[in-house]
């Protein structure tokens, strides 16, 4: 850098990386039978929803993890306003499962931990979110 260079300053809102440590911490206080830090927790959660949208781009379909983040994903025919056609909801602790290979998204279904409606919101195909 020259001298009287300015860096620009952008804050890094969340990890794209799927072995980031919050998503370690967060698996390990489950682990453990604790409740993950709120952070920690909140920082794993969108750190692999933004993975899944990477993974499987697309506006078709609104996953939501409340209250930590949502993202639209999954080709098809994308909504513009309103609520989406196909949406799937759940908690960050089925999350952090499905996504890591924890949890098996039929049995998360039948468990009644995945909320889903649309013919799209079937998020098998896309989980678990392959590791680097």
């Amino acid at each position: 850098m020259t001298a009287g260079a300015v860096t620009p300053y952008r804050p890094v809102v969340s990890s794209p990386y799927i072995k980031s440590a919050s998503i370690v911490a967060a698996l390990s206080a489950l682990d453990e039978g604790r409740t993950p830090e709120r952070s920690v927790l909140r920082e794993a959660v969108r750190a692999l929803l933004t993975l899944l949208a990477d993974r499987a781009p697309g506006r078709s379909v609104e996953v939501r993890v409340p209250p930590y983040g949502a993202v639209q994903c999954v080709p098809g025919p994308r909504h513009t306003r309103g609520t989406p056609p196909n949406t799937v909801e759940m908690d960050p602790e089925t999350w952090l499962g499905l996504a890591t290979g924890r949890l098996e998204w039929a049995r998360a279904v039948t468990e009644g931990r995945v909320k889903s409606s649309g013919v799209r919101a079937d998020l098998s195909a896309y989980l678990p979110l392959e590791l680097e």
